[in-house]
């Protein structure tokens, strides 16, 4: 059965998975550039992410999605367990957001330029003026509903447990005064840890929790880590 599974992926599933790509940056890039980036930018690539996952025979289940509303935009901190944190925030989310994304992302063939054009921001830390940039750019995008998903951790997980959060994206919110939505990613670990070349079968549930909302239009940093770390950790099994 391993075998069987092993052939599927080199002749149907990765020729697939290489095509849907392409074709996914070819239409992003021109919906993007034609009429922005906020419809193009998001669901063709929702489409493409939900094909990845089901050409991999990976299943996601969302909860919680009663807890947010489209209407309003939030930050999305989660924990990064593996590459199908992508596939299934992107996919399965069913809410509009930008990613915020190392700069040296940037330079990935095609997949760089095309997230540029959708106007995922790329985080550049390395000087002052990057990171106004930086703030500029999602201060752009944090509109009318539109959201950031972020991965406090800044990496992926090297032993399926979770690390210390950064502080950039809760400084975000706070320059803002945006609602944090802390989602726990459960699954994605199993499915394609950090120094796996394939992917596996499974099942990755995206628990989306309650906002954590500014006082009087302030948050607390240090207390807000900890938080939305403690409540992403408690959902994990």
């Amino acid at each position: 059965m391993i075998y069987l599974y092993r052939v599927y992926q080199i002749i149907i599933m990765i020729p697939l998975m290489i095509v849907a790509t392409l074709l996914a940056c070819l239409v992003v890039s021109l919906g993007s550039i034609m009429f922005g980036g906020r419809w193009w930018g998001y669901y063709p690539a929702m489409i493409w992410a939900r094909v990845m996952a089901w050409l991999t025979f990976v299943k996601v289940t969302v909860r919680g999605r009663d807890n947010i509303s489209k209407r309003q935009s939030y930050i999305f901190v989660a924990n990064h367990q593996g590459a199908y944190d992508i596939f299934a925030i992107y996919g399965f989310l069913g809410h509009n957001f930008k990613w915020m994304m190392k700069a040296s992302l940037r330079k990935i063939p095609f997949v760089g330029y095309t997230c540029e054009r959708a106007g995922h921001i790329y985080v550049d830390r390395s000087t002052p003026s990057g990171i106004r940039k930086t703030m500029t750019a999602a201060e752009k995008q944090l509109k009318d509903g539109m959201s950031v998903v972020v991965f406090p951790e800044g990496s992926r997980t090297r032993t399926g447990r979770m690390g210390a959060f950064k502080r950039g994206a809760f400084l975000l919110a706070q320059e803002f005064d945006l609602p944090v939505v802390p989602l726990t990613i459960d699954g994605a670990f199993r499915v394609m840890p950090r120094d796996s070349k394939l992917p596996r079968p499974g099942h990755i549930v995206i628990t989306i929790h309650q906002p954590i909302e500014a006082v009087d239009g302030k948050h607390d940093i240090p207390q807000l880590i900890e938080k939305s770390h403690r409540v992403i950790e408690a959902s994990l099994k």
